[in-house]
């Protein structure tokens, strides 16, 4: 008695034309709608509660308290019985007017099946517990200079909070496909493209024009912004930054065309080079913070309110849209957030 593929106009106006069909008997005893692709719809779901009605007779040792337990009728606990038999095409209960028993085989179904059933309950609640508790393995990009100097060195404060956690760190500047790759928090600048992405400000990343103390002793001090056409000064190359700073001092904007021997797209490398006396660099405040109190590196122009680019260069905590943000991410960028308000909040 297989399954036929049959049309089924009754249903049409809700998109199913097509179902799948069991007869027994000249009555209809399954049915199922059709994806249009050849596959029975709810076809597994059905099973499964058809298998779970047979594990509550056996355990519980008659239709009537199986039905209770179900809050359904005798009736409709006989008929997912009979429909499970008719789909295994074995016999699994022997039933008389007072009791019912297991045969051979479905003795051995209701020992296989209960493992089975076990082990998916198992699952569910796991895969449950995720949206309740936060554990897992949290995937994070953090760009490179924030990241070494501000977020992971405040990673064992996390950890210590949620213990159950285990963070994969990727340090890059780049902004990756995060639904793509899996990742579920980036750190980046500036606002985003994507709108199927959520994002949180961490900063509003006040930048800051500095050098340091080797390279002014041999090179002099800028005093207006004009002089740093005469400086060898270290460019940021990437999207929607250019060669040319912007300076703003009572609300007027002057871009001044720069040059150096050094350009790239990295962070880290611009704020190790200027350290070594390389020449000027704008990087955030937050990054250079603590080597500017160690006098390793020099604030210049700080009457002016600077930047290497026209755009937004918030710093960002960026995340898949989902209606179920898993609670290892939200508590991850709850954390970001109020790492990110501490450190503002700290005298430069």
């Amino acid at each position: 008695m297989e399954f036929q593929r049959v049309p089924y106009p009754r249903c049409a106006r809700y998109g199913i034309s097509l179902v799948w069909r069991r007869r027994s008997g000249g009555a209809c005893v399954q049915a199922f709608p059709d994806d249009k692709k050849g596959n029975r719809v709810g076809e597994a779901v059905d099973e499964l509660k058809l298998d779970r009605a047979f594990v509550l007779v056996v355990e519980n040792g008659s239709f009537s308290a199986a039905a209770r337990h179900l809050n359904t009728s005798v009736t409709s606990v006989a008929r997912q019985i009979n429909r499970l038999e008719t789909t295994l095409g074995v016999r699994l209960l022997n039933r008389t007017t007072r009791r019912q028993s297991l045969t051979e085989v479905g003795h051995l179904y209701y020992q296989k099946l209960t493992e089975l059933i076990r082990q998916i309950d198992e699952v569910k609640r796991e895969v449950s517990g995720y949206q309740k508790t936060v554990k897992g393995r949290l995937r994070v990009h953090l760009r490179i200079s924030v990241g070494n100097e501000i977020i992971v060195p405040a990673l064992k404060d996390f950890l210590a909070e949620n213990p159950e956690v285990m963070i994969d760190v990727t340090l890059t500047d780049e902004r990756a496909d995060l639904v793509g790759l899996g990742i579920d928090v980036a750190v980046w600048l500036g606002s985003l493209e994507d709108s199927s992405l959520i994002a949180r400000r961490l900063s509003p990343s006040r930048r800051v024009l500095c050098g340091s103390p080797a390279y002014l002793e041999t090179n002099g001090y800028p005093t207006d912004p004009q002089d740093l056409v005469k400086h060898n000064c270290l460019v940021y190359r990437a999207k929607n930054y250019d060669n040319r700073w912007r300076f703003t001092k009572d609300a007027t904007t002057v871009e001044i065309p720069v040059s150096g021997n050094l350009e790239t797209d990295s962070g880290a490398a611009l704020f190790t080079s200027a350290m070594s006396g390389l020449g000027l660099v704008i990087m955030q405040e937050s990054t250079v913070r603590e080597a500017v109190r160690k006098g390793d590196l020099v604030p210049l122009l700080t009457d002016h309110e600077v930047s290497p680019t026209e755009f937004d260069t918030a710093l960002y905590a960026v995340y898949p849209s989902s209606r179920k943000v898993s609670p290892k991410t939200r508590a991850f960028v709850d954390f970001l957030v109020a790492l990110f308000r501490h450190h503002d909040e700290r005298p430069a």
